[in-house]
């Protein structure tokens, strides 16, 4: 599939998941798709109850993290959640800002927009703004956010490249990101890679360990650190929906890894040169 053919793919599912809550997320036991086929999303979600700001109707349980928890937010802040989804991070992010700060979520599911903005409503919110956008060209002016965050989103970005340019570009001088992410220790056989339920399932979208930190790193971005880091297990019986038993015994004893990361990065700050990441 092309690049907006993948877009198309990952809008219609989360356009499905958006109109489920989380406890049917998880009890359909592979998102909408409904067992054997997609990925169970519980596998990579972690537990937001005990957070201040937590909001159970923002959380279908589709992160790989909590970026909030090592984004360094400050009360004042701006900061810019790409893949709100719902609204889970930027409620929590909302928490950490204070009256004084400010959230901008931005997604390109208009199910997930009007959820987002249904449960701010509801809260009574007004420093919290959802707007619908592509990560790939933001619809937000440069140099407007203290901190970016993201969780589990921008795997799904087919133009990885664009994505983290765009998140500099948004950024402060001295700004930083703070993303929650799936990536990989070798190489998946083809026929995942090429399945558009395990790419929109945060699976196949992945791109190898050390290019995604290369990537962040070419956009400009330095001080660079991986935060956090858990293993992955995708269950047999949903890979074995896409290959074979002897391939599956090839991927284990290859050693492939599948990774949920929290990655911090800055933006260099005005002392540093012109911030363009151009090295001027």
């Amino acid at each position: 599939m092309n690049n907006e053919e993948l877009k198309d793919v990952v809008k219609e599912k989360y356009s499905e998941i958006a109109v489920q809550s989380k406890a049917q997320n998880e009890t359909s036991c592979c998102g909408s798709a409904g067992c054997g086929s997609g990925v169970d999303y519980t596998i990579f979600s972690e537990s937001y109850d005990k957070l201040e700001g937590y909001n159970p109707d923002a959380d279908l349980g589709l992160g790989c993290g909590i970026p909030t928890e090592f984004a360094r937010i400050k009360a004042g802040d701006m900061v810019i959640d790409l893949g709100s989804g719902a609204g889970n991070d930027c409620f929590v992010g909302r928490a950490l800002v204070g009256e004084k700060g400010k959230v901008i979520g931005v997604d390109f599911t208009h199910a997930m927009i009007d959820k987002a903005r249904e449960n701010a409503e509801k809260l009574g919110f007004n420093n919290v703004e959802f707007r619908y956008g592509d990560i790939e060209k933001l619809p937000v002016t440069a140099n407007k956010a203290d901190v970016v965050i993201s969780n589990c989103v921008l795997n799904l970005v087919p133009d990885k490249v664009k994505a983290f340019s765009e998140i500099f570009r948004v950024l402060k001088p001295g700004g930083h990101l703070s993303v929650s992410d799936v990536v990989l220790k070798g190489e998946l056989p083809e026929t995942l890679k090429q399945a558009a339920e395990m790419y929109a399932g945060c699976v196949s979208g992945a791109i190898q360990w050390n290019d995604y930190l290369q990537i962040i790193a070419d956009s400009g971005f330095v001080n660079t650190k991986v935060q956090k880091e858990k293993l992955i297990t995708v269950p047999d019986e949903i890979l074995l929906n896409y290959i074979n038993q002897q391939e599956l015994d090839n991927l284990k004893s290859a050693g492939v890894g599948i990774y949920s990361i929290t990655v911090y990065a800055e933006k260099p700050g005005s002392d540093s040169g012109c911030g363009c990441g151009c090295n001027c």
